[in-house]
């Protein structure tokens, strides 16, 4: 039967969604703002936003504005400054000629996040859930990787380079739901969008002061292009905002786990609206993808 708790499900795949189109402005963004300034763009525009959900959040649910404890601290920093550190490692990764391999190792984010879970918040990690995600994984790193990229796995760089990326967003999926769960005498909605708004300002403030202090001019750019900028933040709360819903439902290896979908999502829009075809090893790994999150989602 399907209840409140199973509600993860339809959150993780619109916040997977939501990330889909929020990538795609920020990608038209990256050539006049450059990396750093297109992934502001995520956090400045999108903390308004934060705040505008929280507030219809509080109006609709009738809750009090809870006062965080001390162990929300931790938590939230851990996710926010992670998830900052991961971006610029990804970044990284992208400019490496061996980037369709990097790419590949960010994929072990899943099973990163399982383990993370494990030991820092006593997640539920059963055999079947383990299967599910290496199954899921694979058939990620299968469908990531094309024709003489193999080579880039002997590559020592951006092996170490995507593992730590990876472990970095694994451990931003970890403090996110840590933050959520300490919030006490509120309902998970309310946990949820508050979570949001401190997590988005922690990275508004850090990623503002560091491009007023290394690039200044990114920040007058960035104001100058504030209407494409506002629909890309909304889009990028939007995600996140389902994302925390989900992660305050279940553990965040199942959510992320089933947040491979994007790339059935990637395929799709490659098939159909490019035309590109499907070949023998994507649709191996698609159908490994799907059975390893349906599996994720029986058991």
């Amino acid at each position: 039967m399907f209840g409140i708790t199973s509600l993860w499900i339809p959150f993780t795949v619109t916040a997977a969604l939501g990330q889909v189109a929020r990538n795609a402005m920020q990608r038209q963004l990256t050539a006049p703002l450059g990396t750093w300034g297109a992934t502001n763009i995520r956090f400045l525009f999108g903390f308004p936003f934060s705040i505008l959900f929280f507030a219809v959040v509080i109006v609709a649910s009738g809750d009090r504005v809870p006062w965080p404890p001390t162990a929300f601290w931790p938590w939230l920093l851990l996710g926010a400054l992670s998830q900052i550190v991961a971006t610029g490692l990804m970044l990284l990764a992208m400019n490496d000629r061996s980037f369709v391999v990097t790419t590949a190792y960010l994929k072990t984010e899943a099973i990163q996040t399982a383990i993370f879970g494990f030991v820092f918040l006593g997640d539920d990690l059963t055999f079947l859930k383990i299967v599910a995600i290496l199954i899921a994984t694979v058939g990620v790193v299968i469908t990531a990787l094309r024709p003489g990229g193999e080579k880039g796995f002997a590559e020592l760089k951006p092996t170490l380079t995507g593992l730590v990326a990876a472990a970095a967003f694994a451990l931003s999926a970890i403090g996110f739901r840590g933050a959520i769960i300490t919030v006490p005498d509120v309902s998970f909605v309310t946990a949820a969008s508050y979570t949001l708004v401190f997590g988005l300002f922690v990275q508004t403030l850090v990623l503002t002061i560091y491009l007023l202090a290394r690039a200044p001019e990114v920040l007058s750019k960035i104001l100058g292009l504030w209407r494409p900028s506002m629909f890309a933040g909304f889009m990028g709360a939007f995600a996140s905002q389902f994302w925390f819903l989900a992660f305050a439902l279940t553990a965040a290896a199942n959510v992320r786990t089933l947040a491979l979908v994007e790339v059935l999502f990637a395929q799709a829009v490659a098939y159909y609206s490019f035309k590109q075809p499907v070949s023998a090893r994507e649709l191996l790994g698609i159908v490994l993808i799907v059975a390893g999150v349906a599996l994720l989602v029986s058991v």
